[in-house]
C-alpha cells in the first residue's frame, strides 16, 4: 500500500517551530504502525502553511494529483488539515480516482468522514453566530447599565466575567447568563442528537473521541470529555 502525506499548518511560525505539524507526525505514524498494511510505503509528503479556507493551497493540490498519478492513497492526520469547507471535503469523497484515509479516524468509510465534515462546519459557524450575538449582547447590556449610572469598572467585559457589583452578581446579569447558557445547551444537544442517539451505550470517552476527531466543539469550543457528553445525552433523553 502506497500513500501520500499530506501536513498543514495555519501559520509561519507554526510550520517553522513544529507546533502542530509534529502532533500530525505523530498520528499518521500511530495509523501506520497499527492499521496500515504492513507493506505500507509513504512515496511522497507534501506540506502547506495556510489557511484551511483556502482550498487551491500548492502542496494540496500536488498531493492530490501524486496520489492519482500513483494511484496510492491521499493521508490526512485529521480532517480539518484537507479543509475546513464541507463542500470541498465532498468533492474529494465523490472523486473516484482518489483514496482518501484520515488517520484518527482509521475505520471511517467516505459517508461517515462526509458526515463529521457537515458537522464539524455546522458547529463552526454557530460558534461564531453566537460569539457574535454574546458580544453584541454585552455591549447593549453594558450601555443600558452606564445609562443608569453604573461605573465602568463594573461592567462585564467578555461575557465570562459577570456584571459585579459591591457585595456580588449584579443579579439581572446573573439570571441572564444562566438563561442564556441553559438555553445554548439545550439547542446544542438538539442539533447533534442526530449522532449521539445511535451512539448511546457505547462508552462515553469512545463517543468523545469521535466528536472531537469529527473536530466538533462545545458550546464553549472546547473539546468534548466523557463528562460533558453525559450532560448532553441527559439532555436528549429528557427531551425524548
Amino acid at each position: 500500500m502506497q500513500y501520500i502525506a499530506y501536513f498543514r499548518v495555519s501559520t509561519k511560525k507554526q510550520g517553522k517551530s513544529g507546533n502542530g505539524l509534529d502532533a500530525q507526525k505523530r498520528d499518521i505514524q500511530l495509523y501506520l504502525d497499527n492499521y496500515a498494511p504492513k507493506d505500507h510505503e509513504i512515496i511522497h509528503t507534501c506540506q502547506d502553511i495556510q489557511s484551511g479556507k483556502n482550498d487551491e493551497r500548492p502542496e494540496l493540490v500536488n498531493a492530490i494529483a501524486l496520489a492519482k498519478q500513483h494511484k496510492a492513497t491521499l493521508l490526512v492526520s485529521k480532517l480539518d488539515r484537507l479543509s475546513r469547507r464541507v463542500s470541498f471535503i465532498a468533492k474529494i469523497m465523490e472523486d473516484k480516482q482518489l483514496s482518501l484515509t484520515v488517520a484518527s479516524m482509521p475505520h471511517a468509510d467516505k459517508f461517515q468522514l462526509h458526515i463529521y465534515a457537515a458537522l464539524a462546519e455546522q458547529e463552526r459557524d454557530f460558534i461564531s453566530i453566537r460569539t457574535k450575538a454574546g458580544l453584541k449582547s454585552i455591549k447593549e447590556r453594558n450601555a443600558a447599565l452606564i445609562a443608569k449610572g453604573v461605573s465602568t469598572d463594573e461592567l462585564d467585559r467578555d461575557g465570562k466575567t459577570l456584571i459585579r457589583k459591591i457585595g456580588g452578581h449584579h443579579p439581572e446579569s446573573l439570571t441572564e447568563m444562566n438563561k442564556v447558557r441553559r438555553q445554548n445547551a439545550d439547542q446544542f444537544a438538539q442539533r447533534i442528537e442526530v449522532v449521539i442517539t445511535p451512539l448511546i451505550g457505547h462508552p462515553l470517552q469512545h463517543i468523545a473521541d469521535a466528536l472531537n476527531d469529527a473536530g466538533v466543539k462545545t458550546t464553549r469550543g472546547l473539546s468534548f470529555k466523557p463528562t460533558t457528553v453525559k450532560r448532553i445525552i441527559d439532555r436528549i433523553e429528557r427531551n425524548i
